[in-house]
């Protein structure tokens, strides 16, 4: 296993940002629901070559946000209930089977990949066994393919929990939600489907050590990309102290018609006001 030291963690998430911020496409596209376990690997917009692991059910999107630019539909159903367990959701032992046959099928063909990335159906860390999980993927890492990190990406709603921050600091990169700076303009734009409220989530990022934010900005309907939501979430961004934040904007069909894209001019915009306000690193893409 590779130890990132945080220069070099920093130097390769801007690199991996600049480069898809080169080629992003203008058309928004459909998406469906990940069939399997694993998928891709996908050109990722952070991650570089990304191979996705979907711990979450292949027929619903299971999440805590019902977010109006998601790329996927609906959310059927939300916070994982007491004794529901893995109920819908793949073993450990099948998530074991599944990443190591795709790795010794890289290891045969010489393919190499940048990461191996948590993600899929909804919200990962709604996964009961996420820090066994985590730990097995890493193992399998380790063994076919070193030179990966091990990632995942959050929406932030459980971070709250103790438990989920413990599993969350196993990984090399933490790739966490963080769209807006008010409780309105969170409950307007990520519509949280349990009792989930914004201080909670500012409250448990500042927890994590080294953590990566990632802020979808969009207009229309709701518009978090004007100047005054920018500047509340930008002094929120500075309590969090994150590592580097991320901008960006919907390039897949949102859930909701009536949510637009935003230019990469603005999200320069912001990027360069939280550089600016902040201190921090920031990107956009």
């Amino acid at each position: 296993m590779i130890n990132f030291e945080l220069p070099e963690k920093l130097a390769q998430v801007q690199k991996l940002a600049y480069d898809f911020s080169q080629s992003r496409e203008q058309q928004l596209k459909k998406i469906a629901l990940q069939r399997d376990i694993i998928y891709g690997p996908v050109q990722s917009r952070r991650l570089g070559i990304s191979l996705g692991i979907n711990l979450l059910p292949t027929k619903y999107k299971r999440c805590s946000f019902n977010c109006l630019y998601c790329q996927y539909a609906g959310t059927k159903k939300a916070m994982v209930a007491p004794g529901e367990q893995l109920q819908d959701m793949p073993s450990i032992d099948a998530v074991a089977t599944a990443l190591e046959t795709t790795l010794v099928g890289f290891s045969r063909d010489h393919k190499m990949i940048d990461a191996i990335s948590i993600c899929g159906n909804g919200e990962p860390t709604l996964y009961p066994a996420l820090a066994e999980a985590i730990v097995t993927l890493k193992k399998l890492r380790d063994r076919y393919q070193p030179q990966a990190c091990v990632a995942i990406l959050s929406n932030s709603s459980t971070i709250g929990d103790p438990a989920v921050r413990t599993a969350l600091e196993l990984l090399d990169l933490k790739i966490m939600k963080f769209d807006a700076g008010s409780e309105e303009m969170f409950r307007q734009l990520n519509h949280p489907t349990a009792p989930v409220y914004m201080g909670e989530i500012v409250a448990g990022l500042k927890q994590l050590n080294n953590v990566c934010l990632q802020s979808c900005f969009v207009q229309g309907r709701v518009t978090n990309a004007d100047p005054d939501s920018v500047g509340i979430w930008i002094e929120r961004i500075r309590e969090i102290h994150p590592l580097i934040v991320q901008v960006y904007s919907v390039e897949r069909e949102p859930a909701d018609k009536r949510i637009e894209k935003v230019s990469l001019t603005t999200l320069q915009w912001i990027a360069s006001e939280v550089r600016w306000h902040a201190g921090m690193a920031s990107e956009a893409f």
